[in-house]
């Protein structure tokens, strides 16, 4: 575990450069499926790791080897990491375990309860009208999930925007857009470096959804136009009552429109042509994911080959 330990760790702190090049310059589906890879292989990998050095530093300690039947003195010649790392890594362990189950917990509640509320809302194409003066319109989970928006927002729109609008948001539940979230967010749980890429992941699967939209109307300044005058409409108004981290729509995060920096790029990016899939960018985050994978794999081999030492076989 010399190297290969430390490999995750090490890449949580480059790995998140990529996140704005990767959701600038990616096709956005693509964009969204490496950086849910990215945030969720690394955060894996990276709390494995640190459980790997703090098995390391349990061994140091006779009574607890004693336990395994090991030689606390073998592991002490035959280990390099030190008691002080294995001790840092025990403690950031625990954190990273509490605040990943902690998000896993509260996000099984809340689309729980997005299913539940989805389930008892009358539709009618799977479209929810709720009488509000609030522009506002997402995307609700469930079995089947609705596309609910405000009357506020359908006055604000016209026909032909109303059609934009329900084939974003229908985007969001054919794609399962909230399940890339999710993943993302339990990545950047586990490992708070890798924060930057769950963010853009709410952002690519706007733009994913945006792009859905302009493939079925087929008018991409149209699409854009949509997106800016829904924006517009609702800012400085508060949203509807959505089940907090489960809910998706075209308006994104709800924020006052001077921080809103990922609506004027989504209109922008509608505004020029579409994206590729930029194969060097993916290259480079498959390069990152398979040696990610294979350093855990080596390190996970060589603790056992520790423990084999130090007499558990």
């Amino acid at each position: 575990m010399r190297i290969a330990v430390y490999l995750p760790l090490l890449l949580s702190l480059v790995a998140p450069l990529a996140a704005r090049p990767l959701s600038e310059r990616c096709e956005p589906r693509l964009a969204t499926w490496l950086l849910t890879g990215l945030s969720l292989v690394l955060g894996t990998a990276s709390t494995t790791a640190l459980g790997l050095l703090a098995v390391t530093g349990l061994l140091r300690i006779p009574q607890l080897a004693g336990l395994g039947h090991w030689s606390a003195l073998s592991a002490r010649h035959h280990d390099p990491a030190r008691l002080p790392v294995a001790l840092v890594a025990g403690l950031l362990l625990g954190c990273a375990l509490f605040t990943a189950g902690r998000m896993l917990w509260r996000r099984a509640r809340t689309l729980a309860a997005a299913t539940l509320d989805a389930a008892c809302m009358p539709a009618r194409d799977g479209t929810v009208v709720v009488e509000d003066d609030v522009p506002d319109a997402y995307a609700l989970p469930g079995l089947p999930g609705r596309v609910v928006v405000s009357t506020g927002m359908l006055h604000t729109l016209d026909d032909t925007e109303h059609d934009i609008l329900l084939a974003h948001e229908r985007a969001h539940l054919s794609a399962h857009h909230y399940v890339f979230v999710g993943l993302a967010q339990f990545g950047a749980a586990a490992n708070p470096l890798l924060r930057p890429l769950a963010a853009a992941v709410t952002y690519t699967i706007e733009r994913w959804a945006d792009e859905s939209a302009a493939g079925v109307t087929g008018d991409r300044r149209r699409v854009a136009r949509t997106v800016g005058k829904a924006a517009l409409a609702a800012h400085g108004t508060p949203a509807l009552g959505r089940p907090a981290g489960a809910a998706l729509g075209i308006l994104g995060r709800r924020a006052p429109l001077a921080k809103a920096g990922p609506v004027p790029r989504r209109v922008a990016a509608l505004l020029a042509p579409p994206l590729g899939r930029h194969p060097a960018l993916t290259a480079a985050t498959a390069v990152i994911l398979t040696s990610v994978t294979l350093a855990t794999a080596e390190a996970a081999h060589d603790l056992h080959l520790l423990l084999k030492s130090v007499g558990a076989g």
